[in-house]
């Protein structure tokens, strides 16, 4: 016989296993799980028509004929796991037929593993009630600075030396500006994009977070606005640097593959809303030529600088880096300011 469990209680030793489909997966899932779907979406669509069109004994029958052609791989996948997992816990959209009859049937065999009760709608529930409460204890540092100088790569160098930081826009997985998605393919659903922030959260262990300057929307994604109103209350620091330093900095970050020409191309065709139609043409000219550094520096200066340097000049900073030279030496220095300012 299996377990049904609690999410709060078994999240910091099991391993979930995701039982929903690929694309129920793909929305948002418990940061960490295993996907292994017992059906694949069309199996799930025809199970659902023939428990409302026929019966739920049809249903059931159906069921188990598709699991059938799946049940060997999942009894491999699962041994694999449990070599490294001793708790194993599965889960589907509410805790029903799907995470039952996966945990059953290993834990009938021997290989335990339990249920989470109420399945991803109570961990959504979870995350909803508690993301609120989280923030609510928290003191951002937010990391100003212009496009290039490296602030997310200066906030991991901080979560490496030992600091809470939050990435919004690993989140997201996207970079926050009109060309932010170039190399990241797609960018994460709300309710993904909210998970991964309560995951982020839930390991803090102080009351400062940093977190970079971002504005209400990163690409498609919301910043709650509770989460980005208590950023706006927080402590500001600015980093700059030179020009040169930030083009390289963009290299690294945007060519990723050999799609960053076609990719770049599709963005600065959406820029016309902000720039001339010649200056549109003549960027996308260059990124064909591969002359990615002129591109860089044209649109940093007269496109991204003006446009941050609006928004910047809101805030009074609490310290400020100019002309950086890495982000391990900014790191340590936000490092020593931080400890000086709670001395």
């Amino acid at each position: 016989m299996f377990l049904s469990v609690e999410y709060e209680k078994v999240k910091d030793h099991t391993l979930f296993i995701d039982v929903r489909t690929l694309e129920e997966y793909k929305q948002d899932t418990i940061e960490g799980a295993v996907n292994l779907p017992l059906f694949t979406e069309e199996q799930r669509a025809a199970i659902g028509t023939a428990y409302k069109q026929r019966s739920v004994e049809e249903a059931r029958r159906l069921g188990v004929e598709f699991v059938s052609t799946r049940i060997l791989y999942l009894y491999d996948e699962i041994a694999k796991l449990k070599k490294t997992n001793k708790d194993i816990t599965a889960f589907c959209a509410r805790g029903g037929y799907r995470s039952t009859f996966f945990a059953n049937a290993f834990s009938s065999i021997g290989i335990k593993i339990s249920k989470l009760n109420g399945g991803y709608k109570q961990y959504r529930k979870i995350v909803r009630e508690q993301l609120p409460k989280m923030n609510d204890n928290i003191t951002y540092i937010v990391v100003h600075g212009n496009t290039g100088v490296g602030k997310t790569e200066i906030l991991h160098v901080l979560r490496q030396k030992g600091l809470d930081m939050l990435d919004l826009e690993g989140a997201a997985n996207h970079r926050g500006s009109l060309l932010g998605g170039i190399g990241l393919g797609k960018c994460s659903s709300q309710k993904s994009f909210e998970s991964k922030i309560y995951s982020q959260l839930d390991r803090i262990k102080t009351q400062y977070v940093f977190v970079e300057a971002e504005s209400k929307r990163i690409g498609r994604v919301m910043v709650p606005p509770y989460i980005h109103d208590k950023m706006k209350e927080g402590i500001h620091i600015f980093v700059d640097a030179d020009i040169d330093y930030r083009v390289n900095i963009l290299k690294k970050d945007y060519i990723q593959n050999d799609m960053w020409i076609s990719e770049s191309i599709r963005h600065i065709e959406r820029l016309d809303k902000y720039i001339s139609k010649e200056k549109v043409n003549e960027l996308i000219l260059q990124v064909k030529n591969r002359n990615f550094d002129l591109v860089a520096k044209e649109l940093m200066l007269n496109y991204y600088d003006p446009m941050y340097q609006h928004k910047s000049d809101t805030y009074e900073y609490a310290l400020s880096l100019n002309r950086i030279i890495s982000s391990e030496e900014a790191a340590d220095q936000i490092i020593e300011w931080h400890k000086e300012m709670n001395s």
